[in-house]
């Protein structure tokens, strides 16, 4: 109960600030009836984590750049969902395949949105459903795109645990698929992460050039062939490259420009 009552007295000065006055210690406690020794605290702990900021010479307190970060990352994440919406429907309804959208969290990939196959035999709506990056298309698809540095320390903390014999499970192994995506633009889980699945996953970025996101097609094995899915490559990359570029991100010709790629099997090194 004390930690949500300190969480309400934080967003109450939040609130406070939020009409752009900075404001001293003394103001704050006298607007919000609050003990001084109490709103210290809570400013202490707000500019440490740079939600606040506060003036060296008045000492007032400011809203910090870390809320513009926090807004913007939560813009982008509504604005994905709508915009990746049209594409996810047209790319269903070219290959009856099942889409779906995946953002970056916590060195996962979450699913967020599906549209289904309407086959009999199909991939089924995961929404909600986290999965690793390094056995699946989505998360290959962004785990390529990512800084080297942050790649080693996500497998230096997730490992590389194995779910089918197809699964990458070594750190060498791993480097050449990454160059490999890196080079053509798109990943491909071929029976990595569930033996009876093939997908195909791309990149999405915003605008300031993170990869974030990604869009994958996936369905059976049998009927997904790597052949069906090079079918695939040009379409899924003019959706990702055009969500991208809707997002802010204006170098629309990267995925483009690796369309005219062909898959190679994710155990053929």
């Amino acid at each position: 109960m004390a930690e949500v009552n300190s969480v309400k007295k934080a967003l109450a000065i939040l609130d406070l600030l939020s009409d752009r006055n900075s404001r001293s210690l003394s103001e704050i406690s006298k607007a919000l009836a609050l003990p001084k020794s109490t709103v210290h605290s809570l400013l202490e702990t707000l500019t440490l984590a740079r939600v606040l900021e506060r003036d060296v010479e008045s000492g007032s307190y400011s809203l910090g750049i870390r809320l513009i970060e926090l807004g913007y990352c939560a813009q982008t994440g509504l604005d994905l969902v709508r915009i990746a919406a049209p594409f996810l429907k047209g790319l269903n309804v070219r290959f009856d395949e099942t889409v779906h959208l995946t953002v970056l969290d916590n060195d996962e990939v979450l699913y967020i949105d599906c549209i289904e196959s309407q086959r009999r035999l199909r991939t089924y709506s995961v929404i909600g459903v986290r999965a690793p990056l390094h056995c699946t298309s989505v998360g290959k698809a962004i785990l390529a795109f990512l800084d080297d540095g942050e790649i080693r320390r996500i497998i230096a903390e997730r490992g590389l645990p194995g779910f089918t014999e197809n699964t990458i499970t070594t750190e060498a192994r791993l480097w050449e698929e990454i160059a490999h995506i890196r080079d053509q633009g798109y990943a491909i889980d071929d029976r990595e992460h569930e033996d009876h699945l093939r997908c195909i996953g791309a990149p999405i970025f915003n605008a300031r050039g993170e990869v974030f996101a990604s869009m994958s097609l996936s369905g059976p094995a049998e009927r997904n062939t790597l052949e069906r899915l090079e079918s695939m490559v040009s379409a899924l990359l003019e959706a990702t490259g055009e969500i991208s570029h809707r997002l802010g991100f204006r170098n629309r010709e990267f995925s483009r420009a690796r369309g005219e790629n062909h898959i190679t099997p994710a155990n053929s090194y």
